[in-house]
C-alpha cells in the first residue's frame, strides 16, 4: 500500500468482477468489442448490455477511454481503456495513456474508487514488470500533478501470482524513490 495525497495505491490478488467499487477498467481493444481475458470476464459477470454501450461509443484512439454502466456488477461503472487496437499488441505508451485516461474519466465522474487489471498482459503479451512500472509510475504522477482528484482508492486487481509479485516489486520501488525525494 502506499499513499499520494488523500489516495491510497492497494494491490489485491483476485478477480476483477468481484470488486465492489465505483469503476473497474477493462483493457480494451480500440473498436471496444469484449472477446477474452478481463474483458470476457466482465461481459460474463456484468451482461452483454456493457459490450453494447462500449460498441456504440468505438472505435477510440489506441490510449484513450470511455465509460459505460457496469450491468449487473458490483461496480457502479466499466471505463474502457483501448490498451491495444486490432492488431491485439500493446506497447509501454499505449499502456501510459490508457492508464491515465482512465484516471481522468474517474475524475470526470467523480468517482472516489477505481480498480485496474495489469494492462496489456494476457492477450498483448506485454511483460507484467514493465506493466508494473508503467501503470504504477503513470498513477504517481496523475496523483501529484491533479490538484483536485476526486479519487480516495486505486486498486491494482492481479489474477496471477506471477503478476501480483511484479506489481509488489514495482510499488515497493517507488515508494523508496518518493521516500528519497521528499
Amino acid at each position: 500500500m502506499l499513499k499520494i495525497g488523500k489516495a491510497v495505491i492497494r494491490l489485491q490478488k483476485g478477480d476483477i468482477t468481484d470488486l465492489e467499487v465505483d469503476a473497474i477498467v477493462n483493457a480494451a481493444n480500440n473498436h471496444l468489442w469484449m472477446g477474452a481475458g478481463v474483458a470476457g470476464a466482465i461481459k460474463k459477470r456484468g451482461g452483454e448490455e456493457i459490450e453494447r454501450e462500449a460498441v456504440s461509443k468505438g472505435p477510440i484512439p489506441i490510449g484513450e477511454a470511455i465509460v459505460t454502466k457496469a450491468g449487473k456488477l458490483k461496480a457502479k461503472y466499466v471505463i474502457h481503456a483501448a490498451v491495444m487496437g486490432q492488431d491485439l499488441k500493446t506497447s509501454e505508451r499505449m499502456i501510459r495513456e490508457a492508464t491515465y485516461n482512465s484516471l481522468l474519466r474517474a475524475d470526470e465522474l467523480s468517482l472516489r474508487s477505481i480498480a485496474f487489471p495489469a494492462f496489456g498482459t494476457g492477450v498483448g503479451g506485454f511483460p507484467f514488470d514493465r506493466c508494473a512500472k508503467a501503470m504504477l509510475d503513470e498513477v504517481r504522477l496523475y496523483l501529484t500533478e491533479t490538484e483536485n482528484t476526486n479519487l480516495e482508492e486505486i486498486i491494482f486487481v492481479l489474477y496471477t501470482e506471477e503478476v501480483f509479485k511484479a506489481f509488489e516489486r514495482e510499488l515497493k520501488l517507488l515508494e523508496e524513490k518518493m521516500k528519497k525525494q521528499s
